[in-house]
C-alpha cells in the first residue's frame, strides 16, 4: 500500500470512525435517559413542595434506584419531607413518586432506594474491575438542579485514573476529620474522570459509550472530602465510585 493510501485510510478513520462513535453515543443516551431520575425531597406545603438533592438512576427490578448516601436526607420526624423522586416524562413537569431507604452504606457513600409505582427500565449494572485507564465514559444527570430543569445532561470523558480515595497528608494541616475517618476504614480505589460534573451530578451513573452499561458513580462530595483534603481549592476533577461496590 502506497503512503498516500496509508494517509487517505488515516483520514478516514478519523472522520467516519468519530462520526460513528457519535452516533452510536447518541442512541445509547436515547436508551439511558428514561432511567435516569431527581432524588429529593416532598412536602406539600412547602414551596416548592420538591426539594433537589441529586441525581439517581433506576436498577434491579424497575423500582430500585441507586444513588449517593450523602444525596438522602437524614432521618427526621413525621412533619419533615419525605424522600421523593421526580420522574422526567413527555411534558415539562415529570411524575412525582414517594420512596423509602433500603440500604445505605455510608463507607462507600452508595444508598438503593424503592419507588413506588410501576417499575421503569433499568440501567444494567457492569464489573467495574474490567476498567481501564484511557476508557470512554459517560454520564447522565442533574448538574445543578432545578436551576437549570430537570431535562437530564450528559457530559462525555475518559476514565483518567484509577486512585486510591484517600492518601495521609504531609502534615497536620493537611487532614480533616473525613479523610482521617476513611483512612481508618480503609483506602480503595475510585475513578478520576477527564470530565467536568458539578453540584447535583453526584449520584449520576457512570456509563460505557458503546453500550450504556454502568460502570461507577458519580461522587462530588465523600471522594474530594479524602482524596483532596489536601487542596485548599476545589480543583474541578471528577470522581466515581466503581460500580462493584454498589453490586
Amino acid at each position: 500500500m502506497s503512503r498516500f493510501s496509508n494517509i487517505a485510510l488515516v483520514i478516514f478513520w478519523l472522520f467516519f470512525g468519530s462520526s460513528a462513535a457519535y452516533a452510536d453515543l447518541a442512541d445509547v443516551i436515547e436508551k439511558v435517559k428514561p432511567s435516569i431520575v431527581a432524588v429529593g425531597t416532598y412536602k406539600k406545603t412547602q414551596s416548592p413542595p420538591f426539594v433537589f438533592r441529586g441525581t439517581g438512576f433506576v436498577i434491579g427490578d424497575g423500582n430500585q434506584v441507586a444513588t449517593n448516601a450523602h444525596v438522602l436526607p437524614a432521618t427526621g420526624t413525621l412533619d419533615e419531607p419525605v424522600l421523593a423522586v421526580l420522574i422526567r416524562g413527555k411534558g415539562s413537569e415529570g411524575s412525582l413518586r414517594l420512596a423509602k431507604v433500603i440500604h445505605r452504606n455510608t463507607e462507600r457513600d452508595l444508598a438503593v432506594i424503592r419507588i413506588e409505582g410501576p417499575p421503569l427500565v433499568p440501567l444494567k449494572v457492569g464489573d467495574s474491575s474490567a476498567v481501564r485507564e484511557g476508557q470512554a465514559i459517560a454520564f447522565t444527570g442533574f448538574p445543578i438542579g432545578g436551576a437549570l430543569g430537570y431535562s437530564p445532561v450528559t457530559h462525555r470523558g475518559i476514565v483518567s485514573a484509577i486512585t486510591p480515595i484517600g492518601i495521609p497528608g504531609g502534615n497536620a494541616s493537611q487532614l480533616n476529620p473525613q479523610l482521617i475517618q476513611q483512612l481508618k476504614r480503609g483506602v480503595f480505589d475510585v475513578f478520576q474522570l477527564d470530565a467536568t460534573a458539578y453540584p447535583g451530578n453526584s449520584g449520576s451513573p457512570v456509563y460505557e459509550t458503546d453500550s450504556g452499561t454502568v460502570i461507577g458513580i458519580v461522587n462530588m462530595v465523600f471522594v474530594k472530602g479524602s482524596k483532596e483534603a489536601a487542596i485548599s481549592s476545589p480543583s474541578g476533577i471528577t470522581y466515581a465510585i466503581p460500580s462493584n461496590y454498589l453490586k
